[in-house]
């Protein structure tokens, strides 16, 4: 499941060359298959090699010596240290044990631009650049601007959020023009508009909720703190919530639970679970 890790930056694999210094033969497949056999989950090394792999820098662990022996983790006096065979091992037995696909740098050349979108999610900003670079290579810029802004209308709140920045930021006139006719698209011209800071389109009233959720579906996507959520909405958040028992963004309920289940002011969770009910049509 997507929500079982944040959303993780790209891993950037060792090269086969590194590889082969642990496991000569090429043998990464007979070799995943025993660090599953080796590492319980719930073990204190597995614990330490997610908590490396997490941090993507040297760490004081206690109990990690299996890693040590195992070639995935060496040490310069107390902290430890991912090897080029430790990356490889965490992202393949995490990715298993969450169901969540971390991204590899350089594999997403080939997607289509929802592809991209979605991978480009976790991105930190100079990872990002270089993966747009590689995705850009051999496409025509004003060809590839277009498939970007026909792709953000469907994409995730998140994708489009990275969309909306990229066409802003990386397609200079290209992006612009293809921006400038994007927001004047019913509900998601208006979450373009309002991310871009545009004054000159402003949300019609039936578009506001639909705006406030796609923003905070957004930070939900990412992992982001749930106060970072609940106050993405409104200062006036009790009268701000009723208007989203009317909104049709598919990530209404999830957003109205948040704040049912979170938010510390009873006003505001009783009117999230009257929305809710009327989003439903449960009301009576």
């Amino acid at each position: 499941m997507d929500d079982v890790l944040p959303l993780q930056p790209p891993v950037r694999l060792p090269s086969e060359s590194e590889l082969a210094e642990k496991v000569p033969d090429g043998s990464l497949d007979a070799w995943g298959e025993g660090c599953r056999r080796l590492l319980d989950p719930d073990g204190p090394a597995f614990l330490g090699l997610v908590r490396l792999f997490l941090a993507r820098e040297p760490l004081v662990l206690d109990d990690a010596d299996q890693l040590e022996e195992l070639g995935l983790a060496v040490r310069d006096g107390r902290p430890y240290e991912l090897t080029p065979l430790g990356l490889w091992t965490a992202r393949l037995l995490i990715s298993e044990l969450s169901g969540q696909d971390i991204p590899v740098l350089g594999t997403l050349a080939k997607a289509d631009a929802a592809g991209l979108l979605r991978g480009l999610r976790s991105y930190p900003e100079q990872e990002r650049a270089e993966e747009l670079a590689g995705w850009l290579a051999g496409r025509d810029e004003q060809a590839a601007a277009a498939e970007l802004a026909r792709a953000i209308p469907e994409a995730s709140p998140l994708s489009r959020a990275v969309g909306v920045e990229l066409l802003s930021t990386s397609f200079g006139e290209y992006g612009a023009r293809e921006l400038g006719e994007l927001i004047y698209e019913p509900r998601v011209g208006a979450v373009v508009a309002a991310r871009l800071g545009r004054d000159d389109r402003r949300p019609a009233p039936e578009e506001i909720a639909w705006v406030l959720v796609d923003m905070a579906a957004a930070l939900l996507e990412f992992g982001g703190e749930i106060s970072q959520v609940t106050e993405s909405v409104t200062d006036e958040q009790a009268g701000t919530i009723s208007l989203l028992a009317l909104c049709d963004h598919p990530n209404t309920a999830a957003v109205l639970r948040v704040f049912i289940d979170h938010h510390p002011d009873p006003g505001v969770a009783a009117a999230a679970r009257k929305a809710l009910r009327r989003l439903h049509g449960l009301s009576r």
